[in-house]
């Protein structure tokens, strides 16, 4: 998507009423909207502290000396002072380095080494400085969860656990066990995976061209805003990705 494209949407869906937005590092676009929530707040259309901002470190940098690091790297591109949730963006650690997805000469991943014990005491201190609201982890299983303990003197523990989930993958336990540990569960691919990415199989059914999805839409001639409701029914904040100004303001109802 170019770059252009993701200031005007970001700016189009503060105007809508949109207040959560969620990015990450590895999305390479924090950059644009930055200065879209900059020129929002410069044209009155809010304040700050109206605006919650997601964010999340990399793969590549949860050594613990390095998380504080991509933190301060992603504030000075958006130019705000703090973020209001800051997520490990997921539980393997990757070779430290410039590339997203560092790979060896044949292609596979290479993996580091990584007490995410550590890397949490990091984000807590990311915390503390108040660099960061809060913080919390993604894609993060229930075992993952469990071995970041609970120690005394750590400020926080999570507070929230982004995962994919929609009606093909409700994550039904897992969200039970957020909830008994006070912990929200947010969805991404809200509205279903995307088959263009390279690990889905191409044969996985649309999940907007779902037949009872459908047929619930019907009544409401609305299958996408029937997806998000089910989210937030549950108790899930549900996170929904459209450059399109109609859809922007669809899925916002």
């Amino acid at each position: 998507v170019a770059k252009s494209e993701v200031q005007e949407a970001v700016m189009r869906a503060i105007d809508v009423g949109y207040r959560h937005l969620d990015s990450a590092y590895l999305y390479l676009n924090e950059e644009e909207i930055g200065r879209a929530i900059r020129k929002k707040i410069a044209d009155g259309s809010v304040k700050r502290e109206d605006i919650f901002y997601t964010s999340k470190v990399r793969g590549t940098f949860l050594c613990p000396e390095l998380v504080r690091t991509s933190l301060e790297i992603l504030l000075r591109k958006l130019q705000l002072s703090y973020v209001d949730l800051y997520l490990i963006h997921i539980p393997v650690p990757l070779k430290p380095g410039e590339e997203l997805f560092p790979k060896d000469e044949h292609g596979e991943l290479i993996f580091d080494t990584v007490d995410l014990c550590a890397t949490w005491e990091a984000m807590d201190e990311c915390k503390d400085s108040g660099l960061a609201k809060s913080v919390g982890v993604s894609n993060f299983n229930r075992e993952q969860r469990e071995r970041i303990p609970d120690k005394p003197g750590l400020k926080g523990k999570p507070v929230c656990n982004q995962v994919e989930c929609h009606p093909y993958l409700n994550q039904s336990k897992l969200l039970e066990f957020c909830k008994s540990q006070d912990i929200v569960l947010t969805a991404y691919a809200a509205l279903g995976s995307n088959s263009g990415k390279e690990w889905l199989s191409k044969n996985n059914p649309v999940l907007l061209e779902d037949p009872v999805l459908s047929a619930i839409a019907a009544r409401h001639r609305r299958p996408a805003q029937v997806a998000l409701r089910y989210q937030l029914q549950r108790g899930v904040g549900a996170l929904a990705k459209s450059f399109n100004e109609e859809r922007i303001r669809e899925n916002f109802q």
